[in-house]
């Protein structure tokens, strides 16, 4: 009976010191920043030397105060002689997609966009940008790189992700570079309110985040016309209540006047590219609270580099014409006050130059802070995760970059960042000795 006892007693005993041992094991690892400069992006303010505290994935304390006691056995960090902003948001990628608008994209299956999916996810990542929504993908490719991201397969920035565009039959979003008789049709294509529905439903029952929508026609698509809409207010209007019902925003892809207004009108969350806005679509988009997510540095890219990368002529004439038009456009609609988010296109230019779009926001009106602000604070409310990411905080993710002097001063900075964490992991670090 007493070696029993005994025996029980031990037993008991190491399954305690076990629990105790995995508690240790699993604990939250501790990483502190001393920032020399920190960028609140929130009111535009720089503080000095502050120190921000991260446990885990999550930061848990910022502070200015000189006689902070650091935590026992923390990783410190020093960038004292940098200027720390909450990692950067691209609310409109492809990041599966290459600069290839030729016949020979047709040879590139989904598998193999995946794995281009993964080569660029890295080097956005390598960027500075710690989130991206991708919006437009073939068969899904983006929603399997997403996961594979989420389990650590692959480094990537956070992904919130569309599958396949929804389009109409012949759109911008359709397959229009084979003929009649191989009966292609891209797989978000749906026509009528009933259709667009059951699209709508299947693309998120196969893991979409949020639904991405073709209003109008596009520059880099044969056969049809960016000013021209392409959905009716009807479908748009179906489409976006059975998204919003299943927690989705849309995304609407929207060049001409019209489709502009008319996708407002039917509720998205935010207009890409917005070409053709006039002052009707500043206005219900500015009454709807819907936001512009420009894509504007793409025009100086593709502009010089189209021919050479084998683009077909008709669309270097489309191009040549939509692009100019858009800057115009689009710098009325920052004066009118619309609000903006960031995004880039990028695929229509290398992936990881995605931070050349803050010049031009600023060239066309914005400040260089309004701009930063779009892709910090602006995005992550577009993207539904103001309580997640866009600004250092505790209870955010420790989404941190750094960058060599004062963006503020000179927007261009960011497109040399130097230091980047996700999710308390540091990606790149040249500052470290």
């Amino acid at each position: 009976m007493k070696l029993s006892r005994c025996l029980h007693i031990l037993i008991l005993s190491l399954s305690f010191i076990g629990v105790s041992w995995a508690q240790v094991a699993s604990a939250p690892k501790t990483v502190v920043i001393r920032a020399g400069h920190l960028l609140d992006v929130k009111t535009g303010k720089t503080l000095t030397n502050q120190t921000i505290i991260i446990q885990g994935d999550k930061i848990t304390k910022v502070t200015g105060a000189v006689d902070q006691i650091m935590p026992k056995d923390a990783t410190v960090i020093d960038l004292s002689n940098t200027t720390v902003l909450p990692g950067l948001i691209d609310a409109h990628t492809h990041i599966t997609f290459t600069t290839n608008f030729g016949y020979s994209a047709l040879a590139i299956s989904v598998p193999r966009e995946a794995l281009i999916g993964a080569r660029n996810a890295r080097v956005t990542l390598e960027a500075g940008f710690t989130t991206v929504r991708n919006v437009g993908a073939s068969g899904f490719s983006d929603v399997a790189l997403r996961d594979a991201i989420n389990a650590g397969d692959v480094p990537g920035p956070r992904m919130l992700v569309s599958g396949p565009a929804l389009g109409i039959t012949g759109g911008h979003c359709d397959n229009d570079m084979l003929p009649f008789e191989y009966h292609a049709q891209d797989e978000g294509v749906a026509d009528g309110v009933e259709a667009v529905q059951h699209k709508t439903r299947e693309i998120i029952k196969y893991g979409a985040d949020v639904i991405k929508i073709c209003a109008t026609g596009g520059v880099l698509s044969h056969g049809d016309n960016p000013q021209a809409s392409q959905y009716t207010l009807e479908e748009m209007k179906a489409i976006v209540a059975d998204a919003h019902r299943l927690g989705r925003k849309v995304a609407a892809h929207a060049h001409g006047a019209e489709g502009i207004r008319w996708a407002s009108e039917a509720g998205v969350d935010s207009i890409e590219h917005g070409s053709y806005i006039d002052d009707a679509g500043i206005a219900i988009m500015k009454k709807n609270g819907t936001y512009l997510v420009p894509t504007l540095y793409l025009a100086d890219w593709f502009l010089e580099n189209a021919e050479k990368i084998g683009t077909p002529p008709d669309l270097i004439a489309k191009a040549r014409e939509v692009l100019p038009a858009a800057r115009k456009n689009v710098a009325r609609a920052f004066a009118a006050g619309v609000k903006v988010g960031f995004g880039t296109d990028a695929a229509v230019y290398p992936h990881g130059l995605n931070a050349h779009e803050f010049a031009v926001m600023v060239k066309l009106g914005l400040t260089p802070l309004q701009a930063i602000q779009a892709a910090t604070i602006n995005d992550a409310d577009l993207l539904g995760w103001s309580d997640k990411i866009g600004t250092i905080e505790p209870g955010k993710w420790a989404d941190i970059v750094a960058v060599d002097g004062d963006p503020l001063a000179d927007v261009t900075t960011l497109e040399r960042v130097k230091f980047v964490m996700k999710g308390g992991e540091v990606v790149k670090n040249q500052y470290a000795k």
